[in-house]
């Protein structure tokens, strides 16, 4: 019995061994598991929603991709939202006001300074530096994501401004689409169209007088050699600080041009914010307006549209002393907020998605226009890269693209403008008082 007994507890204790040694070796697999499975990320960016909610997923997925194919150890996801022009600014300002944890913004240029004066933008100067991208950027985009020396912010892509016409309503008018390139030819072809169209409901030209028509002067005042602010020594304040000199003889002689449209008959337009679509409609015969015009035809008439549809890769010019036409060019930033705890991840994701193969074909698909020197060449050597109408004649813009100051203050400075544009072609007030009156505003905003 006892022998038989010393059996049935060695094969007890022999069970038991192996019940502790599965137990031993479940919990080693249970340990060293964890160190093979993947990281999961998830990058949160805000986004304007490029007035067509949706955009942004055809160029941010082959992008996402591409990071996750880098890094097959973790399982990075993005998570964006996407808001209405008129709302981006301020769900930024809330959310980097609120600490909220962002990976990803896309900034409107003249936000720029407002942003990283507040503390909100990463120093993304030693980023740049290790990419060695610069040289491929246009100058003017390149510099465009700089406040303070110091690179916040790389410019993706950029619009400009041109000169849209009916070609069958000039035809009909006797108005030759060259004469449009010169200020007179400019007030004396809108004489002609409103004599013809105005009896059919059809306005000549649509002279914009509402919050953006500060963007649509610009142009006129840079052509004859002015601009909206210079730095200045002796600041009472800073020491040295941005100064208005939109008050120029130049800028006089700008809003001069916007005062001789409406003395000859053309009408300000105060509700501009349907104006590509008022174009569209046919109800004006021209319009200085963006590079986003032809993305407002249906698709089955963009096709067709340069047959119908003029464009000059201009602003009208001065007749007295310049042959150089200028442009404004907005469009939007890439930023990593100091809020980001993935910053280098949603680097190398910014840097994906501006490679020319996943960019170039997405810019060209919208009409966008390239920030970047190499795939403005390359589409305008290879025009079957796009079939966006007068594509290549936008681009060929570019050069001729000033960009307004990316300062704190620069909507304070913008509304004062408008303030005396909107008092020269509402209210007949004399352009040049009108004009020191807004730069003395400004200035005091700006601390002097």
């Amino acid at each position: 019995m006892a022998n038989c007994y010393h059996i049935k507890l060695v094969h007890k204790l022999g069970i038991l061994s192996i019940v502790i040694m599965l137990i031993m070796a479940t919990g080693t697999a249970s340990s060293i598991t964890p160190s093979y499975a993947q990281k999961e990320i998830t990058l949160r960016a805000l986004l304007d929603n490029l007035a067509d909610p949706g955009r942004w997923d055809s160029l941010i997925q082959p992008a996402l991709q591409e990071l996750r194919a880098r890094h097959s150890d973790e399982n990075i996801n993005i998570k964006y939202e996407e808001f209405p022009y008129n709302d981006t600014r301020n769900y930024i300002l809330t959310a980097m006001s609120n600490q909220t944890p962002i990976d990803l913004l896309s900034v409107d240029q003249i936000w720029l300074g407002e942003f990283a004066e507040k503390g909100f933008l990463t120093n993304l100067t030693n980023y740049t530096k290790g990419w060695e991208r610069q040289n491929d950027w246009y100058e003017e985009s390149w510099d465009g994501g700089f406040y303070k020396d110091t690179m916040y912010a790389i410019w993706a892509w950029t619009d400009i401004r041109g000169l849209w016409y009916w070609k069958d309503m000039l035809d009909k008018a006797g108005v030759d689409p060259n004469s449009l390139r010169t200020w007179d030819g400019y007030i004396e072809a809108a004489k002609k169209l409103n004599t013809t169209l105005r009896p059919h409901g059809i306005e000549g030209m649509y002279l914009v007088a509402a919050s953006h028509s500060p963007d649509m002067w610009y142009p006129y005042l840079w052509m004859l050699g002015g601009n909206i602010v210079e730095y200045r020594d002796n600041h009472p304040e800073r020491g040295s600080y941005w100064f208005p000199i939109y008050n120029s003889s130049q800028g006089v002689g700008a809003l001069e041009f916007l005062r001789e449209q409406v003395i000859n008959g053309i009408k300000p337009q105060e509700d501009a914010l349907y104006q590509a679509q008022d174009f569209v409609n046919r109800k004006f015969a021209v319009s200085l307006d963006g590079s986003w015009v032809p993305g407002e035809f249906p698709p089955e008439e963009q096709k067709h549209l340069e047959e119908k549809v003029g464009f000059l890769p201009v602003f009208p010019i001065s007749s007295n002393g310049t042959n150089q036409t200028a442009t404004l060019m907005g469009g939007w930033e890439l930023s990593i907020p100091t809020t980001s705890r993935n910053k280098d991840l949603a680097w190398e994701l910014i840097t994906i998605m501006l490679e020319p193969k996943f960019l170039a074909p997405w810019i060209s698909k919208f009409g966008y226009l390239p920030t970047q020197s190499v795939i403005g060449e390359t589409v305008r050597a290879n025009s079957s890269l796009s079939s966006f109408p007068y594509y290549d004649e936008m681009i060929g813009m570019i050069p001729s693209g000033y960009v307004r100051p990316s300062i704190p203050e620069y909507s304070l400075i913008a509304h004062d403008i408008r303030e005396a544009i909107n008092r020269v072609v509402f209210e007949g007030k004399d352009v040049n008082q009108a004009l020191q009156e807004a730069a003395f505003k400004s200035a005091k905003s700006l601390g002097w």
